[in-house]
């Protein structure tokens, strides 16, 4: 009898141990409300020399942290390319030297008073192999354990762990298993920090939306937004091809500005593509519509959401025109109670990439005012 007791009351104690865990997750959420990336610094490298000591100690400087700290984000999320770390079937043994980079780029963050989400950000090559090969699977587990542990003994209030940059699943089944994985090995690494999970291909709201939470309360669920992509990746020479005959394309859709783009699209299929956006009603309702799905996904099943990536690419757009769609998404988010995090710094793209900041290869960053307006942060 006593037995059963026991058991009873072991068995009422999990949801509350559950609900519990959840709460904090969704206090610890609170802490990241307005944040920006920071990218190209320990992933996304493309210069020839790689990931160099140069590059790791003087991509992003004090003052740029001071900046954005000024600026009134409250935390950042640094993208860190793993393979540079990374040890063929030795992927828990980290070397000193880079991951010492590392420490000093946390601890900068730290200093400022920001928080700091460690997001695993890999190439798609990476990626491809954890879809395709269980023990790659296993050594990234291995060195996210590895890395959690290290990270162990830091705040978790002001570090947390993001599984998986828009991890390029197609099998969203085996995403779930992988991520799992993932997930139980930077528990183990870390106890008590607040891990970011995302559903599976490029982390879209679609993505979440057929998502399911994993077994561990203290967890923040992350989606990315850019849509539609015809009007936030004008411009841009990756991706869909038609996008780089793109420029100037009008928010709030309309179908005369698009008729006038859609003009400079040599292929028919493309040009039906920006007249469908022209006609697909894109505005803050639309997207009022597109993020309260996510919300609606979270409200179900009572988890705390975040939105880690959004913005649009400067190089092509019209400076109110982007204002406005990064205006419309940031209130929104805001109205949902969901956290955000703009991409990105943008530290020496010469404000022709995402960034919040008008940068140069010399000389110090400086905020783009009709960006941080739009963000509703300090100009």
């Amino acid at each position: 009898m006593r037995r059963l007791v026991s058991a009873c009351l072991l068995f009422f104690a999990i949801p509350t141990l559950a609900q519990s865990s959840s709460s904090l997750a969704a206090r610890r959420a609170a802490h990241l409300r307005h944040g920006i990336n920071l990218s190209e610094w320990f992933a996304q490298v493309y210069d020839p020399k790689g990931y160099t000591k140069e590059h790791l100690v003087g991509w992003v400087t004090p003052d740029d942290i001071a900046l954005i700290k000024s600026a009134g984000f409250d935390h950042v999320r640094l993208s860190v390319n793993p393979e540079p770390m990374m040890r063929h079937n030795m992927a828990d043994h980290l070397p000193p030297e880079y991951l010492g980079y590392l420490d000093g780029a946390v601890k900068m963050i730290l200093d400022h008073g920001l928080a700091v989400i460690i997001d695993m950000h890999p190439e798609s090559e990476f990626k491809a192999k954890l879809v395709q090969h269980d023990d790659f699977v296993e050594q990234f587990s291995d060195f996210w354990r590895a890395i959690a542990q290290h990270y162990s003994s830091y705040d978790p209030e002001m570090v947390y762990f993001e599984i998986l940059n828009e991890p390029e699943f197609r099998d969203r089944y085996r995403w779930a298993g992988v991520q799992g994985k993932l997930a139980a090995a930077i528990r183990e690494g870390a106890p008590q920090h607040t891990i970011i999970a995302a559903g599976a291909n490029w982390s879209d709201v679609e993505d979440l939306l057929v998502l399911t939470p994993l077994p561990d309360a203290n967890v923040i669920y992350n989606f990315h937004f850019y849509d539609p992509h015809t009007f936030t990746h004008q411009g841009a020479t990756w991706g869909t091809n038609y996008w780089h005959f793109e420029s100037k394309l009008a928010y709030p859709a309309s179908l005369e500005a698009a008729r006038k783009v859609a003009a400079q699209e040599p292929d028919a299929f493309n040009r039906l593509q920006v007249l469908r956006y022209g006609l697909d009603h894109w505005d803050g309702n639309r997207i009022g519509v597109e993020i309260g799905q996510a919300a609606e996904w979270g409200k179900h099943w009572n988890v705390p959401l975040t939105c880690n990536e959004f913005g649009v690419y400067r190089r092509a757009s019209d400076p109110q025109d982007r204002a406005r769609w990064i205006h419309d998404v940031r209130t929104t988010l805001e109205g949902y109670g969901i956290g955000w995090n703009m991409w990105d710094f943008g530290a020496r793209d010469n404000g022709m990439g995402f960034g919040v900041v008008n940068g140069s290869k010399e000389g110090p960053n400086t905020a783009d005012e009709v960006t941080v307006q739009a963000l509703g942060l300090k100009r």
